[in-house]
C-alpha cells in the first residue's frame, strides 16, 4: 500500500512538473481572480458623481491590470537575461531575433494576470457600469411611458451606480444597469475568444516554425529545467563552501553544522569563476547546432569549449525556450 502510495506520488509529481507553465499560469489567473473579487467588495466604491465615474472606472480596470503587468515582467527571471544579454553585448552585438522572441515570451506570459483581471472585470460589470452610466442616451431609454426627464440628466444617470436617484425613475436605473452589464459582459466573452485564438495561433506558429521534432523539443525543455535546477543546487553548494574557506582564512577556524562539514569535506573548492566565464553562460539563447550536434544552452555551447574561441556554430534559430 505504501508503495503504491509513493508511486502515486511519484506520478503527480512528474506530472506537475512536466506542467508547469500550465499550472503556474492557472495559479496566477486564480489569484488575480480571487484578489478582483477582494477588491470589488472590499475597495470598489463608484463616486457617483459626473466627470468622476469615467476616471474612477477606467482606473479600477486598468491600474491594477497595468500594475498586474509589471509585476509579472519584473518576477521574470527571463526578463534579467534579456537585460543582461543587452548589457554584456552591448546593442551592436545583440541578436534581434533572439531577443524578440524572448521579449515575446516574457510580455506573454506577463500578460496572463492583467488579461484576466480585465475579463473579470469586465463580467462582472461593475466598474463598467460606473464608468459609462452617465453617457447612456436619456432618449434612448424606454422604461418609463413618459420617457427619461432630459432636465439634470448627466446628473442623475450618475447616481444610478450607486442605487440613487428619484423614485419614480427606479425602472430607468435598472434598464440603465442591465444595458451597461449586457454590454460590458460582451466586451469580457471577446476578449476570452480574442485571448484563446491568440494563444492557439501562436501555439500553431510556434510547432510549425520550430525545426526540432516534438520529442526533441520535450528533450530541449527537460534539459534545461535539469540544468537551471542543478546549477542553482551547485551555485548554493559553491558559494557555502567557498565563505567556509573565506572564513576559516580569516579566523583561524569556521563554525560549521554537520550538514555543513559533510559538505566541506565533499566539495573541496579552490577559486572563483571568473567574469567572462559567467558573461559567457548568461544571456539569450536559441538552439543552435555545431556539425550536426545540439547545443542545448549557452552552459552547454561553453562546456563543449565553443563559447569565445572562433568557432561558429551552425544556427538554427527557433524560439528561445521558456521555463
Amino acid at each position: 500500500m505504501a508503495a503504491l502510495i509513493a508511486e502515486n506520488f511519484r506520478f503527480l509529481s512528474l506530472f506537475f512538473k512536466s506542467k508547469d507553465v500550465m499550472i503556474f499560469n492557472g495559479l496566477v489567473a486564480l489569484g488575480t481572480v480571487g484578489s478582483q473579487e477582494l477588491f470589488s467588495v472590499v475597495a470598489f466604491h463608484c463616486p457617483c458623481s459626473p466627470a468622476r465615474n469615467y476616471l474612477y472606472g477606467l482606473t479600477a480596470i486598468g491600474v491594477p491590470a497595468l500594475a498586474l503587468f509589471l509585476i509579472g515582467v519584473i518576477l521574470n527571471n527571463h526578463t534579467w537575461n534579456l537585460v543582461a544579454e543587452c548589457q554584456y553585448r552591448r546593442a551592436k552585438n545583440c541578436s534581434a531575433a533572439p531577443n524578440f522572441l524572448l521579449l515575446s515570451s516574457i510580455l506573454g506570459r506577463a500578460a496572463v494576470a492583467p488579461v484576466t483581471w480585465s475579463v473579470i472585470s469586465l463580467l462582472r460589470g461593475e466598474a463598467y457600469v460606473c464608468a459609462l452610466s452617465e453617457f447612456v442616451d436619456p432618449s434612448s431609454l424606454t422604461a418609463g411611458e413618459k420617457g427619461f426627464p432630459p432636465a439634470h440628466a448627466t446628473e442623475i444617470l450618475a447616481r444610478f451606480p450607486c442605487g440613487e436617484g428619484p423614485a419614480n425613475l427606479s425602472g430607468f436605473r435598472e434598464e440603465v444597469t442591465r444595458r451597461l452589464k449586457y454590454e460590458s459582459q460582451l466586451f469580457g466573452w471577446l476578449l476570452i475568444g480574442v485571448v484563446a485564438i491568440l494563444v492557439f495561433l501562436t501555439k500553431c506558429l510556434k510547432h510549425y516554425c520550430s525545426p526540432l521534432s516534438y520529442r526533441q523539443e520535450a528533450y530541449w525543455a527537460q534539459y534545461r529545467t535539469n540544468e537551471d535546477q542543478l546549477f542553482q543546487r551547485t551555485a548554493e553548494v559553491h558559494s557555502r563552501v567557498l565563505a567556509a574557506n573565506n572564513v576559516r582564512r580569516f579566523f583561524g577556524f569556521v563554525a560549521l553544522n554537520k550538514d555543513d562539514e559533510e559538505l566541506v569535506a565533499r566539495f573541496p573548492v579552490e577559486g572563483t569563476q571568473p567574469r567572462p566565464q559567467w558573461n559567457a553562460i548568461t544571456g539569450v539563447y536559441l538552439y543552435r547546432e555545431n556539425q550536426g550536434l545540439p547545443l542545448y544552452s549557452r552552459l552547454h555551447k561553453w562546456a563543449q569549449g565553443l563559447a569565445g574561441n572562433g568557432t561558429a556554430p551552425e544556427t538554427m534559430e527557433m524560439a528561445p525556450l521558456t521555463s
